[in-house]
């Protein structure tokens, strides 16, 4: 089982948003211990989900503690115009 984190958020400027999801990912995959992977949805309107599976809720617990600590994650995290809700579950 696997740690699976769920954040909706809104985003106006999705072409800012779409173009730096890879250097985030990338980033992610450098920096995070436990990532697994992410899937992005759009949603109706401005609205997004971003799928992230961990691999321990310590994975991501820990990558939270770093924020937008690369310049990829940043650029990805400037894009957001607002954080609507933020869940996590452990994949059955």
């Amino acid at each position: 089982m696997s740690t699976i984190e769920l954040t909706r958020f809104r985003a106006t400027r999705a072409d800012a948003l779409l173009a730096a999801r890879p250097a985030m990912l990338a980033d992610f995959r450098a920096d995070r211990a436990g990532f697994l992977g992410a899937t992005l949805v759009r949603l109706p309107g401005d609205e997004w989900l971003d799928i992230v599976e961990w691999r321990s809720p310590a994975d991501f617990a820990a990558s939270r503690a770093k924020g937008a600590n690369l310049p990829g994650i940043r650029a990805f995290f400037e894009a957001i115009d607002d954080l609507l809700s933020s869940e996590e579950g452990i994949s059955a």
